[in-house]
């Protein structure tokens, strides 16, 4: 399977094969982009941020985002936003305060190495034209700090944050099977953090954090272990949590993303797939990157017995689901795209992979769901369907 000829001029089309949905491929000059986060402003205009450079863990990956104007019919020409040549900078998503200050969040980690993350922002006053200073929001002397997942702003007007740590055995280079989740509370706009661990959450990273129309708080993991995903619940407002149990549907040890629509039903986009459909399995996330700083690391070791992280289940297909009952059963499932999902390799010079992976997924001023994720590492595609899109699959 070869990959496409991908026009990413950002324009606007109609899909093909299928009238009913929007497509496009944001403007980048990067070799890779991966992992995007969408954010609607109030006068209209939808944002996209993603990392991009040559390779997930090397230090050229930045930060970076578009913009689709308020009745436009093409995304703009992408802008860097993060600029540290010792760090890739990862995960990037964004975040409009309750006084409308725009933040960016991302992470930056030592080439190869998730379990030295720390998480950066800047902040915009003007809705990302212009851009505040960099700075450090989080970090842990012992542990790498990754985010992935929208802020969640509570009634009571504390910020919570979704975080993950990674966590690497003495003398062995990190591979993600010691990973646990946890929330930042902040009670003072961002100025302070207090974390808030999820119990039990060994392998369950990129919590989705959605808040119900009871009021009640419903999150979503990705699993390392490759097997479903999870979730957990919260009552008292995001302080104490559930221990995270499995729900229905698979997850191959890759992003998820959900929200929370206007008629209350909670619409999800993931990958329905898992280590079961895997016919090989790669040792890391970074075992292609050639690392002087963990050189003198050993690589950690697959136990039988044990729980380890598994790395090579196919990304793919990339489908949209639709709960009506609070995530209790997901009747709706419709695939975006279709593929082998290959993903054994992160190096997108050589065009290798085939992946469909880390969507975001919100809804617009318009009702309509607007999605964006990673196609093949080479680009991000945007998709615009209605609701009733999967429904009437």
């Amino acid at each position: 399977m070869t990959e496409p000829n991908l026009n990413c001029s950002g324009e606007l089309t109609k899909n093909s094969s299928d009238p009913q949905r929007i497509d496009a491929y944001l403007p980048t000059n990067c070799v890779q982009n991966h992992a995007a986060n969408l954010l609607q402003l109030p006068n209209g205009d939808m944002l996209c941020t993603w990392f991009g450079g040559t390779q997930e863990g090397i230090a050229d990956i930045s930060a970076y985002y578009s913009r689709l104007k308020k009745g436009s019919n093409s995304w703009t020409k992408a802008i860097k936003l993060s600029e540290d040549s010792t760090r890739s900078e990862q995960n990037p998503l964004f975040f409009l305060d309750p006084d409308n200050v725009l933040w960016i969040l991302y992470t930056a980690q030592i080439s190869g190495n998730q379990d030295t993350a720390i998480v950066r922002y800047r902040k915009s006053n003007d809705f990302g034209e212009t851009w505040g200073p960099i700075q450090t929001l989080l970090q842990d002397a012992n542990k790498g700090i990754f985010i992935r997942q929208p802020i969640t702003v509570m009634p009571n007007g504390d910020w919570l944050l979704p975080v993950f740590y990674c966590i690497a055995k003495q003398g062995e280079k990190w591979v993600g099977s010691y990973d646990t989740s946890g929330v930042m509370i902040s009670k003072d706009k961002g100025v302070t953090w207090k974390n808030v661990d999820v119990p039990d959450s060994l392998g369950c990273v990129h919590m989705n954090i959605l808040m119900l129309k009871d009021g009640s708080l419903y999150a979503l993991f990705r699993s390392r272990w490759a097997d479903y995903i999870y979730e957990s619940r919260s009552t008292d407002g995001g302080n104490t949590w559930s221990k995270p149990n499995p729900t229905s549907l698979p997850n191959n040890n890759s992003s998820i993303q959900a929200t929370v629509l206007d008629n209350g039903h909670i619409a999800l986009v993931f990958n329905n797939s898992s280590a079961k459909d895997a016919k090989e399995r790669r040792v890391s996330l970074y075992d292609e990157i050639e690392d002087e700083t963990s050189a003198n690391k050993k690589e950690a070791a697959i136990i039988d017995g044990q729980k380890n992280a598994f790395w090579g289940a196919p990304r793919a297909p990339m489908s949209l689901a639709i709960s009506t009952d609070n995530g209790k059963s997901w009747p709706f499932i419709r695939n975006l795209d279709e593929g082998d999902g290959y993903c054994m390799s992160n190096n997108s010079k050589d065009q290798l992979n085939r992946e469909f992976s880390y969507p975001s997924i919100k809804q617009g001023l318009d009702g309509k769901l607007h999605i964006a994720y990673t196609y093949f590492r080479m680009a991000i595609k945007y998709v615009l369907v209605e609701e009733d899109w999967v429904k009437k699959a």
